[in-house]
């Protein structure tokens, strides 16, 4: 099978331009980057759609004429069946033929970058087999930041443990943006949960967690998810956490962001908010002095997004805490014969050449929504039922208008303006982007329409939309994780309740045509008639739910309860822990 042969068929490379023959090249280093079962499905939905060329013409696709390879592609299309298989191939095409089209381009101007300040970095390979500290936490992200600053600053020798590796603002600029998503994230951004419909996972991996690549938008818990936590569900910390937030928010700079970045794609949300009287507004956000380089999803080479590694992390460091990378943690060790039940005792710790412990009386399992119930179970910490469940994941869908006169949405902020007419239906519609040569929105068409559209990605403005959606996913497995996610038939209709708000909002600013993000339905014009595309997931929260009060048995469980309580001397700080989604919607489940 040769992916050269699909990228010409797809592409309708005709031999006219040169970007489109180092497209295979640069889809082998994105394949490279994913896990085998996805590697291994890629190439043989590409096989198959080479073996039907053989079966239809008698030659492969590489061997065939342009107008032939069209045919081939025009015969499949025609069979609806087969379109799911056509789109999962032609998003790794797209993000290969965006970043080779924007590198003959050239890349855009950049000022210097900012300097990183310091962190106490050591890799795994060089940290001793067997070690002392008074607390260790895993992840180094927003939950495992703030616990090691805090406990740091208490006077506690405290050690972080990442997985991934530390990526400074300065490497941020060298490498186009695409590479670095293949390297900042979990199975090269590939991670699936399966159900129906099939969900993308990107989660980060590295010194920060998924905030290095988060967009950078901040919203906070709302006050009647807290009351609700505190008076129906007794998560009695969640009385005073506005304070908590007021001081997270001053930590990481968070202001709404200023219209002069903004860009094209969200001063043409804003407008067509306000035409419809919607109500709409710059996004509030950790990223003091953004240039509008659309690329927080992949590093900020700004330094302007204030991730925790640029923020949390360095305070939590001055203070004396050490950061250990390329750490994976195996196991939670637990000692069971301390008087007053089994009480965590350390970290036993996987690297390259082996594996080491780190013993300690307090450790911190901040290792999100999707880590977190898999570590616990190698731990022998997994019995209760509940372990894994109530994943919530907020499915985004998006929707796009072409316009006569270029947008250019990649000019700007990647997410800019938040539309908050509909958030009380549990709806958040939001101008969103994706970094330059990474327009992993599906384009409509095969071969000569895909490259059209493709060639007039500038003119396309876009709307994302994310919902609150019913906790129905569970994280299984015990040395890799594997997830399950069936949205919800409810969450559905709000799914498509979103795609209409988005197209009555996009068609406001007399776009010629708006389409929702799924070549599977043609795009409309006017009135569509809208139907949801495949969701990708945003961030995951409750799969180690927990409850309050401090009351324990040796099991770990409090009697009556449905949540599960960690062993003394453990405890959990990450969305994972929380005892509900924190979104609108969230109170009212």
């Amino acid at each position: 099978m040769s992916l050269t042969g699909l990228v010409s068929a797809l592409l309708a490379d005709d031999g006219g331009a040169d970007w489109p023959r180092r497209v295979p090249g640069r889809l082998r280093t994105v394949l490279s980057a994913m896990p085998l079962p996805a590697r291994a499905g890629l190439r043989a939905a590409a096989g198959a759609v080479d073996a039907y060329a053989v079966a239809r013409t008698g030659r492969t696709l590489d061997t065939l004429g342009a107008s032939e390879r069209q045919h081939v592609l025009d015969e499949l299309g025609a069979r609806p069946a087969l379109l799911p298989l056509l789109d999962v191939l032609k998003v790794p095409v797209l993000l290969a033929a965006g970043t080779e089209r924007m590198l003959q381009d050239g890349p855009a101007p950049r000022g210097p970058a900012r300097e990183d300040p310091p962190l106490d970095l050591t890799p795994a390979a060089d940290w001793p087999a067997r070690s002392r500290a008074d607390a260790v936490v895993v992840g180094s992200g927003a939950g495992g930041a703030m616990a090691a600053r805090t406990l740091a600053r208490a006077g506690l020798d405290v050690v972080v443990l990442e997985e991934g590796r530390h990526h400074s603002t300065e490497s941020f600029g060298r490498s186009a943006p695409l590479d670095r998503f293949t390297r900042l994230y979990r199975d090269g951004g590939a991670t699936v949960a399966v159900g129906r419909p099939p969900l993308l996972l990107p989660v980060g991996r590295a010194v920060g967690g998924t905030t290095v690549v988060n967009s950078g938008t901040c919203y906070r818990t709302p006050g009647h998810v807290l009351a609700h936590w505190s008076r129906d569900l007794g998560f009695t910390l969640a009385d005073g956490f506005d304070r908590h937030l007021d001081e997270v928010e001053r930590t990481l700079r968070v202001a709404a962001q200023p219209t002069d970045v903004l860009g094209n794609n969200g001063l043409l949300a804003l407008a067509g908010a306000r035409e419809l009287g919607w109500r709409a507004a710059p996004l509030r956000r950790n990223a003091p002095g953004c240039r509008g380089s659309c690329q927080c999803v992949v590093g900020c080479p700004a330094g302007a997004k204030q991730s925790v590694q640029l923020s949390v992390l360095p305070e939590a460091c001055a203070a004396g805490a050490r950061i250990v990378t390329g750490a994976r943690a195996e196991r939670v060790l637990v000692d069971p014969d301390r008087p007053g039940g089994p009480r965590a005792a350390g970290v036993r710790v996987r690297r390259a050449d082996g594996a080491f412990e780190i013993l300690a009386p307090l450790v911190v399992v901040a290792a999100g929504a999707l880590e977190s119930p898999p570590l616990l179970r190698r731990s022998g910490l997994g019995r209760h039922p509940r372990l894994g469940r109530n994943l919530s994941v907020h499915p985004a869908t998006s929707v796009a208008g072409r316009f006569a006169e270029p947008v250019t949405a990649w000019e700007g902020v990647l997410q800019s303006v938040g539309v908050e007419e509909h958030h009380a239906d549990g709806i958040l519609i939001e101008a969103t982007a994706t970094p330059p040569g990474m327009g992993s929105f599906v384009l409509p068409g095969l071969g000569g329409e895909l490259r059209h559209e493709l060639e007039g990605a500038d003119r396309l403005a876009i709307l994302g939309a994310m919902i609150a959606d019913r906790p129905s996913g569970r994280v299984l497995g015990r040395d890799r994780t594997l997830l399950r996610y069936d949205l919800d038939p409810r969450d559905a209709g709000r799914l498509m309740r979103a795609v209409r708000a988005m197209g009555s909002c996009c068609s406001r600013r007399v776009p010629r045509r708006c389409s929702p993000a799924s070549p599977a339905h043609p795009a409309s014009t006017g009135s569509p008639n809208w139907t949801p595309c495949s969701p990708v997931r945003r961030r995951g929260s409750s799969t180690c739910r927990r409850t309050t009060p401090p009351a324990r048995s040796r099991r770990g469980r409090i009697p009556g309860s449905s949540r599960w309580t960690p062993p003394a001397g453990s405890a959990g700080c990450a969305g994972s822990w929380s005892p509900t989604p924190r979104c609108c919607r969230a109170a009212r489940r």
